[in-house]
């Protein structure tokens, strides 16, 4: 999947060219290598060395326009996508129900396999899918459900919610909790806002909710 660019973002258009067919309304497509200025080439260039890969889409194309933001959430998903006090199955359980509070499809289509391979059960990556409560949840898989939906609905954690998910996770885990929605909710605002299409191959798996 790794592709090598021959210098700071030369190649870029063609990189992503498989993104752009599912993309015609995209209001932030890739920009041409040429075109990227001296901070947009140190982001990519810095991307390319903390990620171990190249931009491919989503939302690195857009936040490029803003290399220092592109830069410093890159760094805040570094910790919360691959080191959080989360286990895998749950980081990966918040990400999908961030992806399906804004029907972010390029999210969602990212993280639903890796959410499955991580140990999240189907049944359940099915139910957030159609925006009900999964009927058979783990523990600790009730308690970020519980807590992710009155921090979304509510914009507060009752007492009961809070002091559950601080005796399961602790406070590094809540906190993280937090910080991942948090991280995930602007990445989604992001390609919504610039209509990220997902690749031309993929089809969307989130119906708009009523």
């Amino acid at each position: 999947m790794q592709t090598r660019m021959t210098r700071p973002g030369a190649g870029l258009v063609i990189l992503l060219a498989p993104f752009l067919a599912a993309g015609a309304q995209d209001r932030m497509p890739p920009l041409a290598g040429d075109d990227l200025s001296a901070a947009q080439q140190a982001a990519v260039a810095e991307h390319r060395a903390m990620r171990n890969t190249e931009i491919r889409g989503g939302p690195w194309v857009p936040l490029l326009r803003s290399p220092e933001v592109m830069r410093r959430a890159r760094a805040m998903g570094d910790y919360l996508r691959f080191n959080s006090a989360l286990p895998p199955r749950l980081s990966e359980f918040v990400i999908l129900m961030t992806a399906r509070e804004w029907t972010q499809q390029y999210e969602w289509y990212v993280h639903h396999d890796i959410a499955l391979e991580a140990g999240l059960a189907p049944e359940v990556a099915r139910a957030v899918a159609e925006g009900r409560r999964p009927a058979v949840m783990a523990e600790d898989e009730a308690i970020l459900y519980a807590f992710f939906t009155e921090l979304n609905r509510n914009r507060s954690v009752s007492d009961e919610t809070y002091a559950r998910a601080l005796a399961e996770f602790g406070e590094q885990g809540v906190i993280d909790t937090v910080g991942i929605i948090g991280y995930y909710t602007l990445l989604a605002m992001v390609m919504n806002t610039a209509r990220t299409p997902l690749p031309a191959n993929a089809d969307p798996a989130l119906a708009p909710l009523p």
